[in-house]
């Protein structure tokens, strides 16, 4: 998953707001009749084919708060698997602007533990640097694949802060926090928060959340299932810089924070607070002021942010069905299919 063939940035700088900047209401905009959007259909339709060779489910595109081009079922809710750590890392940044959450505690003062207990030195890794996956705790964790179960370090072997590794226990554990020092599970705050502010479309409380335990652990994963439509106003939201119709609903420092590379990873990008940093991801976009954030699911749910530009892509594969597995979307052919469609984007 982390073989993500784009170089790391470390810089998030908000757009500058207009006046008049779209925002979907009940549903999202779409281009005027008498309005083009500038994008070109020719080029779109390229992109659909090699969607279509992808065995694509779904994917989208928006440009200036306004719904581009469609592709693919966008309504109906999926497993988002791994791309549920970014929807955390933002209701994580609403609670650090509000105080409830302390980045510097260790797990120490949060009386945080795990089957068979953890060590004095395990006991030392701050929220931090479980945001940031660099805790050291390399216990067994809840909804972890078998490739994670056969990378994951020897218990002891790295301290807390100095080494990175993309780790189910810390995403995990980050949910128990939360849950402990706001009095809310992560779903209801992603009701509250996320989806009643933001009108998602097809988002139900609590059908589309789901707790995974698992004997080996007392951290239970946090299942979300969004739509294409929906999770793309959360991405619209970071794009933003945190702002919506008006209201800062979560800090641009944030997100600069949670958009900012702490660890190299495989394929020249980085990492920063559950989300992945990539940048000079294509010929066409290697410029000074881009800005870009990635969510990465596995089997090939991803949301690509263009911050400098307002364009978020969300695409999708149907995890539900029994052989999605050989659907499944690398990053590589997800970026091969986002420079495709940004072949397609205006100029300006």
């Amino acid at each position: 998953m982390y073989a993500w063939p784009l170089a790391a940035v470390c810089v998030f700088a908000p757009v500058q707001a207009q006046a008049q900047a779209a925002y979907p209401s009940a549903s999202w905009s779409t281009p005027a009749a008498n309005a083009p959007s500038g994008w070109s259909a020719e080029a779109l339709k390229l992109a659909d084919e090699y969607a279509d060779s992808l065995r694509s489910d779904a994917y989208l595109v928006i440009h200036r708060g306004v719904l581009i081009h469609a592709y693919g079922d966008i309504a109906k809710p999926m497993n988002l698997a791994s791309v549920r750590k970014s929807v955390l890392s933002v209701l994580y940044g609403m609670q650090v602007d509000r105080g409830a959450i302390d980045l510097d505690q260790d797990l120490a003062a949060l009386e945080i533990t795990d089957k068979g207990g953890l060590s004095d030195v395990e006991r030392t890794a701050t929220v931090r640097q479980l945001l940031q996956a660099r805790s050291g705790v390399y216990h067994e964790a809840a909804y972890e694949t078998a490739d994670a179960k056969r990378r994951r370090p020897e218990r002891g072997s790295h301290a807390p802060g100095t080494f990175w590794y993309y780790n189910n226990w810390d995403f995990n554990t980050l949910g128990t926090i939360f849950q402990r020092r706001t009095g809310r599970t992560v779903f209801e705050a992603l009701k509250t928060d996320l989806a009643e502010p933001l009108q998602f479309e097809d988002f139900r409380y609590p059908q589309d959340t789901k707790f995974e335990y698992e004997r080996s652990s007392d951290h239970p994963a946090y299942l979300m299932y969004l739509s294409a439509r929906d999770l793309a106003r959360l991405g619209l939201l970071v794009s933003r810089g945190g702002r919506w119709k008006g209201r800062q609903l979560v800090s641009s420092a944030w997100l600069r924070d949670s958009i900012t590379s702490y660890s190299p990873v495989g394929g020249g990008g980085g990492y920063g607070y559950l989300w992945w940093v990539p940048s000079n991801a294509f010929r066409s976009w290697r410029l000074p002021e881009q800005q870009l954030a990635l969510a990465d699911g596995a089997g090939g749910q991803y949301m690509l942010i263009d911050q400098a530009r307002d364009i978020v892509i969300v695409h999708r594969v149907d995890n539900s069905k029994l052989w999605y597995k050989r659907n499944a979307v690398s990053s590589r052919q997800f970026s091969v299919l986002a420079e495709r469609i940004l072949a397609a984007a205006p100029e300006r």
